[in-house]
């Protein structure tokens, strides 16, 4: 890590945004977005999932498959297109139910941009663009987008990233303004290979009626991230509150070194 001055206001902004906030219920993937890229024709490999123990059984509209006590799976494929620009698939979007029923609940692809960096230089930004179809149990509009900014920084042993993720509706039969959610996540390496933190998801509520944290989904989590050779590891055990009807949600992501 490179060692850097803290700055009061970006610590202040940090504070902010984990405090209690929004955010939306389990997902395929629950992560903060950081610098990190597959080089120039190099392939990469992260297996998402997530299982949530306890919560709410409502159905928001018929036929939702509701998520507590449903593992859900996704391979992310990513190559790299140039220095700063990686391409990605999420496929399949696949969940284990109660009885081992195994669904296949759609498929997203996303473009992912870092800014070059200069040397030295200890804080990063970017966007990352995805787009996806999901099925109707997941989601009563199959075809949904989201613009993710990227923007943080590294000191020392710590490290400190928002991600901002705008949601809309690209179709679907329902009427979804878009939305604003604020993903940060804090961690200090504790070794090489070893850190600790903590992540949230806030949401702001719609683009058009920001601020309304009360009727929003809210979630935090402690995390540990572990790298074993080139195999890299993160877990989480988080809480949903808020307007999030899921209780106890535990999270991994495992990169696979395939290239």
């Amino acid at each position: 890590m490179r060692q850097g001055p803290v700055r009061p206001a970006f610590v202040s902004l940090a504070l902010l945004a984990l405090t209690p906030g929004a955010a939306r219920a389990s997902a395929e993937e629950i992560q903060v977005y950081l610098d990190d890229l597959n080089a120039p024709g190099r392939f990469g490999l992260d297996i998402h999932s997530n299982f949530v123990v306890t919560g709410e059984r409502r159905d928001e509209y018929p036929g939702q498959q509701p998520s507590v006590n449903r593992f859900r799976v996704t391979p992310e494929f990513a190559y790299g297109l140039t220095p700063n620009l990686e391409a990605g698939l999420y496929l399949p979007l696949a969940t284990i139910g109660p009885g081992g029923r195994i669904g296949a609940d759609g498929a997203k692809v996303r473009l992912k941009y870092i800014a070059p960096k200069s040397p030295g230089q200890t804080w990063f930004w970017g966007a990352n663009f995805e787009i996806g179809r999901v099925d109707h149990r997941l989601d009563v509009n199959p075809w949904n987008a989201e613009l993710k900014g990227i923007l943080g920084r590294r000191w020392g042993p710590w490290t400190l990233a928002f991600n901002g993720n705008l949601d809309v509706q690209v179709s679907g039969p329902a009427s979804a303004p878009a939305t604003l959610e604020i993903a940060t996540q804090l961690t200090y390496d504790l070794n090489r290979t070893l850190s600790v933190g903590l992540e949230t998801y806030n949401g702001a509520g719609e683009l058009r009626r920001l601020g309304r944290f009360s009727s929003a989904e809210q979630s935090t989590f402690m995390v540990v991230n572990k790298r074993f050779g080139r195999w890299d590891l993160n877990l989480g055990v988080g809480a949903g509150y808020g307007a999030n009807r899921d209780g106890l949600i535990l999270k991994a992501i495992v990169g696979v070194p395939i290239d």
